[in-house]
């Protein structure tokens, strides 16, 4: 099924995406941020909207959702555990469970940590995740309401999927994230040469989006915590993992 992914950048540093299927001509909607921008998205291509995939309840990620909703009848598929906090929900999904319409393969995946009720969208066939506020491109989001262990194993279970799975995240937050990996390890070998493209991309008015998972183990701080010389270089040897997770988390919020 071949899928082509637009990236629709919305308020001041949100992405939403728009994932169309070549084959049948069915469009969905990853997380709407805001209407306008992916109405205007959707009337440029001359394609119409059939479901709307919502990550979680945060007001950035669906305050387009009830505008869409009506505009083109698109049927909102989001997380059955987080229903009460959730626009009006089309489709329940949990783990396990294929979400979308249309035509579309979408895997869920759960991923609490930034919120209780944090799902994932992953297209294996695409080699596509939206991962929206969980794994983000080169960090990973706030602990709002789960625990530093909680998203540990989400980025884990993540982290596990594919090495060429591309990572299609929330925010473009990845120059800030790459300043704070430069100043957690600034000898590790591999942050040079994405250091660079990011950068470029950044002064073209490029997004960072659909870096591989290979790359962001690779780099990602919060995918390293149980790397030996990671933990050595924080002084954390023999530490468990999630323990070192949480004081990488700990180091962010106030860098």
């Amino acid at each position: 099924m071949p899928i082509e992914i637009v990236v629709v950048p919305c308020l001041q540093d949100n992405y939403a995406y728009l994932v169309r299927d070549s084959d049948r001509g069915t469009v969905a909607l990853i997380d709407a941020p805001e209407a306008g921008a992916i109405e205007a998205a959707l009337e440029a291509r001359g394609w119409d909207l059939g479901a709307i995939l919502v990550t979680h309840h945060h007001d950035d990620h669906v305050a387009g959702v009830a505008r869409l909703r009506e505009r083109y009848g698109a049927k909102v598929v989001g997380a059955a555990a987080d229903r009460d906090r959730l626009p009006p929900l089309d489709r329940e999904v949990a783990e396990g469970d294929t979400g979308g319409a249309g035509g579309f393969a979408a895997e869920v995946i759960d991923v609490p940590g930034h919120t209780r009720g944090h799902i994932a969208y992953y297209f294996p066939e695409a080699k596509a995740l939206f991962s929206a506020d969980s794994l983000m491109a080169m960090g990973c989001g706030r602990l709002f309401e789960g625990t530093a262990a909680e998203m540990w194993a989400s980025l884990s279970k993540l982290a596990a999927l594919p090495p060429d799975t591309r990572v299609y995240s929330g925010h473009e937050y990845t120059e800030s994230n790459l300043r704070f990996a430069e100043a957690l390890d600034p000898e590790h070998p591999p942050l040079a040469a994405r250091a660079a493209a990011i950068r470029s991309a950044r002064a073209a008015g490029r997004d960072t989006m659909g870096a591989t998972l290979a790359e962001e183990r690779a780099t990602n701080p919060f995918l390293r915590a149980a790397e030996p010389a990671l933990k050595a270089r924080l002084g954390m040897e023999g530490a468990p993992d999630a323990e070192v997770f949480a004081e990488i988390r700990r180091r962010k919020d106030v860098f």
